[in-house]
């Protein structure tokens, strides 16, 4: 485990503690860790339930990630044992009447925060304790989910009559299957760790208490490969699975959006190679 990660670990678990007492916290804690960003809701008392100002502060968080070209990559976690435990029901059941959705899901945020966002940097969840209801959604923007063994996933919205509209819906099917995706949303059911994993949810299950450390390595890792090859290998499986309109079409994108890598990175790649770079499928 690299130092200041470390450092970090030990800060907030500490601000975690003290998160009662401290009105004047930040419901969402974000820093940088080389060209990594680490992104961890700060609620713990509520189990990191997203209020109207902890999804106003995603939102910003998400897109200064996604605006700063100094990073590779973000760790989306959840600060005192849970991940997210969904939109703050209590401040939907006081507050009905003052809460405002944006009906044009192009023009402005989810109720979530930045759940309608399309990144063009890679997103790592590490998920501890609860990941249900729009905390599944929120999790679900990332393209990888390290989840810890006794962590639990699902649609516990199915209870309370709070439906889907976080992108739960759309890109749960495209991950997993529409009768995997049927199977959890329409029961509500409490879904394992092992079990996210045979669904093809979750990426890696590793302990308790190891979720964010494996999320941040993995993003090191990421980020040490020539990135615009990376990302146009990334839009491109996108694209083809959430906007491609035929099997040619999606062929043509994929090779449109990666020609420049070609010259910029493939090229001197190859030039590596040769020289013994990587030989063995050593990744050093």
């Amino acid at each position: 485990m690299i130092p200041t990660l470390v450092h970090y670990m030990l800060k907030h678990l500490q601000a975690s503690k003290n998160c009662c007492s401290d009105s004047a916290k930040q419901n969402v804690v974000a820093e940088t860790h080389g060209s990594i960003m680490a992104i961890g809701i700060n609620r713990p008392e509520a189990r990191n339930a997203v209020n109207q100002e902890t999804a106003q502060q995603l939102l910003e968080t998400f897109t200064s990630f996604e605006k700063d070209p100094s990073l590779t990559a973000a760790v989306f976690h959840g600060i005192g044992g849970n991940f997210c435990s969904g939109y703050d029901l209590k401040e939907l059941a006081h507050q009905r009447t003052s809460i405002k959705l944006e009906q044009d899901v192009t023009k402005g945020p989810g109720p979530m925060g930045p759940s309608r966002m399309q990144f063009s940097k890679p997103v790592i969840a590490a998920v501890s304790g609860y990941a249900v209801a729009g905390g599944l959604e929120l999790s679900l923007l990332a393209d990888l989910r390290v989840m810890e063994q006794s962590a639990i996933i699902g649609v516990f919205c199915r209870r309370f009559g709070v439906p889907l509209i976080d992108g739960g819906t759309v890109r749960l099917p495209h991950l997993i299957g529409l009768s995997r995706a049927l199977d959890l949303i329409l029961t509500g059911r409490p879904v394992s760790a092992q079990e996210a994993l045979a669904f093809g949810i979750a990426n890696r299950v590793v302990p308790d208490g190891q979720a964010f450390q494996h999320a941040m390595e993995l993003a090191e890792q990421i980020s040490t490969f020539p990135q615009q090859c990376l990302r146009a290998d990334r839009l491109s499986a996108y694209h083809s699975t959430f906007d491609a309109s035929s099997f040619s079409e999606a062929m043509q994108f994929e090779f449109d959006h990666s020609k420049h890598v070609i010259l910029k990175e493939a090229v001197p790649g190859a030039n590596k190679f040769s020289s013994g770079t990587g030989r063995g499928g050593a990744f050093s």
